[in-house]
């Protein structure tokens, strides 16, 4: 039996484009829940994420069932976990947008507003830019599509796998043991995206 991807539904999320996605990368069984046990004996989950941080934590925190899931799943089980944009942000200790707030505290660190060192260059940070591997990582370089406004620094520098750039370099892909979490969105990056979620997928 194929592997069963749980695209967790929160009411924050890109759901239908990233399960599209998921699809063409080659997964077979990927489901878009909000059942906390389907959620919970997943093989793979996902987690979408569009918005403000405090929107974002917040709907999943009042989705009933859904953060003790992922919890026993992605900390418990081990089980792969993959981020998207605002769904990496909420790997992070704490989120300073719209005030602080606590995230799940899975990869330690914060999330604070881009700051480019050039004026002329526009927040929200919208569109391709070059996705470039660090820290030895065997991260594929690439063109990838990015919506944001605000960057997740983890505390660990090593947890960074990735980083692009915008008036100053920032974490594009960040990931320690079964947790990954992406800045930019693999289903709108085209053949660069669906070669990242191929090789998450493998």
């Amino acid at each position: 039996m194929p592997e069963r991807i749980a695209v967790v539904d929160y009411g924050a999320g890109n759901l239908r484009s990233a399960a599209r996605a998921l699809a063409a990368a080659g997964a077979d069984n990927v489901e878009i829940t909000a059942d906390p046990a389907r959620i919970a004996s997943a093989d793979r989950i996902v987690l979408p994420g569009v918005g403000a941080f405090a929107q974002c934590i917040t709907a999943l925190r009042g989705a009933a069932g859904i953060e003790r899931a992922l919890a026993d799943a992605v900390q418990g089980r081990r089980v792969p976990f993959l981020g998207i944009c605002v769904g990496m942000q909420l790997l992070a200790t704490e989120g300073h947008e719209h005030g602080v707030h606590r995230g799940l505290g899975w990869l330690p660190g914060t999330v604070t507003r881009l700051l480019p060192d050039d004026p002329a260059l526009k927040i929200p940070h919208m569109g391709w830019n070059r996705v470039c591997a660090v820290n030895a990582s065997d991260v594929a370089a690439g063109d990838a599509y990015f919506v944001h406004s605000y960057r997740f620094d983890p505390d660990d520098a090593g947890d960074v796998r990735a980083v692009s750039d915008h008036g100053g370099t920032f974490p594009a892909i960040v990931a320690r043991g079964n947790i990954t979490g992406v800045q930019f969105h693999p289903e709108k990056s085209q053949a660069y995206g669906l070669a990242f979620l191929k090789a998450w997928l493998a």
